[in-house]
């Protein structure tokens, strides 16, 4: 029997079966305006909707605080497949997670569990990113064209050159890709601090960062554009996904995300108005 995910607003409350939901409405646990999906529906649906609950009597839902609620959410979000690949299958699991992450990233943030340790998200990010990326350094040295627009000479190929180092690079890609979802971790968790959207601790961060990588970064495999649609489907993933996992509004993390780009181009703008500044000094002085 399918199990059924319940949300009340933007709240997570728990996957349960159907027996429990019917015994939740009865006792106050659930009220019908409460929203539920399991798998095969094409979108939520509040639980007084469901057929099978049609005659269930809701009784008054009891008080509870607002610590109570977030404690609830915090511990019993289902996970994404890749969190249950034991039972699905390595392949499986990463496939189902990689498509839900890319098409449905509000649902897939909203189950994904924040806390679980960093290996998981880690070895995922390792996987879809590194074949994104070796797959892309290939199309490169093989197939220039492919890799760029219009056909231009690709900087890459200066980068990478030929035979023995281009394999050391490509051997060096896993660590680079954990060494990069770490500090791209770091950096939008500091961001989402500062901005106050920061309601969970850094390893939920991380896993967004790891869950967006692994599943964003294969699109580098289609040709001509493929680095720059990896590259801006990730930014959407990371502000859906920091914004569902931290249960923050969506313009904080949206800000979050674009906040170390703004700080980059205003130090450079500043560093050239200073530039600018001293060269016209010095011509007045001479």
């Amino acid at each position: 029997m399918a199990m059924i995910h319940v949300n009340r607003g933007a709240t997570t409350l728990g996957t349960f079966s159907e027996e429990e939901v019917r015994e939740g409405l009865g006792s106050g646990r659930f009220a019908p305006s409460d929203i539920g999906w399991r798998e095969g529906m094409a979108n939520w649906q509040p639980l007084s909707q469901f057929a099978e609950f049609a005659g269930v009597t809701a009784a008054t839902p009891p008080v509870q605080t607002g610590a109570t609620l977030v404690s609830q959410a915090a511990t019993v979000r289902a996970g994404l497949p890749w969190e249950h690949r034991q039972e699905r299958g390595f392949f499986n699991a990463f496939v189902e997670t990689l498509v839900m992450v890319l098409t449905k990233p509000g649902e897939a943030f909203t189950v994904m569990r924040r806390e679980g340790g960093l290996g998981e998200p880690l070895l995922y990010a390792v996987i879809g990113s590194s074949f994104g990326v070796i797959i892309y350094f290939l199309f490169t040295l093989l197939l220039p064209s492919a890799a760029n627009f219009g056909g231009k000479e690709n900087p890459m190929m200066h980068l990478l050159g030929t035979g023995i180092g281009s394999v050391f690079l490509i051997v060096l890609v896993p660590i680079f890709v954990a060494i990069g979802a770490f500090i791209t971790a770091g950096v939008l968790h500091v961001c989402l601090m500062i901005v106050g959207g920061a309601n969970h601790t850094f390893e939920t961060t991380f896993r967004v960062v790891c869950f967006s990588m692994g599943s964003a970064d294969p699109l580098m495999v289609i040709p001509f554009c493929g680095g720059l649609v990896a590259g801006v489907w990730r930014i959407v993933v990371n502000c859906v996904g920091l914004a569902r996992a931290h249960q923050t509004d969506t313009g904080r993390a949206v800000f979050a995300v674009f906040l170390p780009l703004i700080v980059c181009c205003g130090g450079g703008i500043l560093v050239a108005m200073m530039f600018g500044a001293l060269g016209a000094w010095s011509a007045a002085h001479h």
